[in-house]
Parts: C-alpha cells; sequence; structure tokens
C-alpha cells in the first residue's frame, strides 16, 4: 500500500507523539509529587552517602531537625540538631533554563582559551 517513503513518515510521526506523549506525562507527574507534599510537615534537607547503599541524613520534622542514618533494610536515628547548627545554601529565585546554564559554561570554557 504504502511506499517504503510513507512508512518512514508515519513510523516517524508514531514515534514524535510518543515521545511527546511521554514528556506531557513525565511534567504531570512532577508536579503531582511536588503538591502532593507541599505543606507537609516531614523534608528531607541534606543526604551525603556513607557506602554502597548507606546514607546519613539531616530531616526536618516540623520544627526539629535530625540525623538519621538509612540502609537497605534500617533506619537509625543519631540525635537531634540544633538549627542554629545547621547551614543552609541561599534560595535563588525561580530555576534557571538549561539554556542559561549552557551559555555560562561555554562563557567559562571561552575565558579559559
Amino acid at each position: 500500500m504504502l511506499g517504503s517513503t510513507g512508512q518512514l513518515i508515519v513510523v516517524l510521526v508514531v514515534f514524535a507523539g510518543v515521545l511527546t506523549a511521554t514528556w506531557f506525562a513525565t511534567k504531570w507527574i512532577s508536579g503531582y509529587q511536588r503538591t502532593g507534599r507541599a505543606g507537609s510537615n516531614i523534608q528531607l534537607m541534606e543526604s551525603a552517602p556513607l557506602a554502597a547503599g548507606k546514607y546519613v541524613q539531616i530531616l526536618r520534622l516540623g520544627d526539629r531537625y535530625v540525623a538519621v542514618a538509612v540502609s537497605k533494610d534500617n533506619v537509625t536515628m543519631l540525635g537531634d540538631i540544633d538549627e542554629d547548627a545547621l547551614t543552609f545554601p541561599e534560595k535563588t529565585e525561580g530555576s534557571a533554563s538549561f539554556k542559561s546554564i549552557l551559555s555560562g559554561v561555554n562563557h567559562e570554557k571561552n575565558n579559559r582559551c
């Protein structure tokens, strides 16, 4: 029925449709997860790996900060942390676009040469 060129066009259109549907689904799921946890009293502040599958994490539970050790099978509370002992990175307004980040990398690369 269709020639090889027609079949190629149909396959490319279907492929583009699947990619578009995947992109929208990913955006929807990330937005749902972000709003689903908004206003939560539990927040992961920081995580640092110790070994394969083992982490130390700082959690905010309401107005308390606690350190926990997390492994595949266990979560062990290490203790409370005073909020004054923690340092928080400065929050930036909005998020940087990939284009602005990439242009910054290209600018740094050109300045080194």
